[in-house]
């Protein structure tokens, strides 16, 4: 079998095995729709797996730098007809390989918690663990106001979260502002530039600072429109309680159905979030991480 890079002739090769990737959990899968965008993704590399005389693909991954040093692993498909032999580690290596290139010490990826597969498959490519977390999803309302101030501030909310147990638990990382679906390290810049392009919660009182959050994107998926937000961290029930009536509020400025915030997977981050009425999503989602300044 051959690895080599993606093409837009793959497409149809593509959709023959990822049209119904979880037939269990209604088939649905983003990699038909967005096919296109990958191969024109001029700061990634899409691999496939090509047997010998077959018109077949055996799998497919693509490789995106989010940072400098940050590479990560992203929709990762194996062929039914060729799972056992192999495909996730041939093409994990080619997506360490590029990345390393690039320059990259560290390459993640994330896994659904229920997808036993996708996680035997990257631990068995060389991911190790790194964390856990799971969505918040406050209802877009106008119905509640903040009880404490919110300010767009980035060096106040860069201060609530690097000392916040949100950053111990998620280990710095946080939903990055160009690629959907991928956690890098949260820096002071990356708030600046989300202060200057879309929005930054930083929610106190006379006291300090004590909940943060970031919008990272509004994004259409199928008939649904989504305000995304890259972490939520907070003190305290009450400055939890302003945080999500702010997100809500800002969710309702751009007309979305419903929203998503990233947040630790912890008993006191979930049940507060529940205690709020913030709802949460039903699973959470594991994101490992491989080491690549060995190769």
């Amino acid at each position: 079998m051959t690895v080599r890079p993606a093409t837009h002739d793959d497409h149809d090769a593509v959709v023959a095995f990822t049209e119904n990737t979880w037939p269990d959990r209604d088939g649905s899968d983003y990699l038909p729709r967005i096919y296109h965008d990958w191969i024109d993704n001029e700061t990634a590399e899409t691999f496939v797996v090509d047997p010998e005389d077959s018109d077949d693909l055996a799998g497919i991954c693509q490789a995106v730098m989010l940072s400098p040093h940050e590479g990560w692993a992203q929709g990762m498909r194996v062929n039914p007809d060729y799972r056992g032999d192999g495909i996730g580690s041939t093409l994990s290596d080619a997506c360490f390989d590029w990345c390393r290139e690039q320059g990259a010490t560290v390459c993640r990826n994330m896994v659904f918690s229920w997808n036993q597969g996708g996680l035997g498959v990257s631990r068995a490519a060389g991911f190790e663990p790194a964390t856990e977390f799971r969505w918040m999803q406050p209802e877009p309302s106008y119905e509640v106001e903040p009880t404490l101030d919110v300010y767009n501030d980035p060096d106040a909310a860069w201060s609530c979260f690097k000392r916040s147990d949100a950053n111990d638990e998620l280990r710095g990382l946080t939903l990055d502002i160009d690629e959907s679906y991928a956690l890098a390290e949260l820096t002071r810049e990356r708030l600046h530039r989300a202060a200057a392009e879309t929005r930054v919660f930083a929610v106190g009182d006379g006291n300090g600072t004590r909940a943060m959050a970031y919008r990272t994107r509004v994004s259409e998926e199928g008939d649904d429109s989504y305000a995304e937000y890259g972490v939520g961290a907070w003190d305290d029930v009450p400055a939890l309680r302003s945080l999500v009536a702010a997100i809500a509020r800002d969710a309702t400025d751009h007309g979305v159905d419903a929203t998503r915030v990233a947040i630790p997977e912890t008993a006191r981050h979930v049940s507060d979030a529940s205690l709020a009425r913030a709802g949460i999503s039903d699973d959470p989602d594991f994101v490992l991480e491989a080491d690549l300044t060995g190769r």
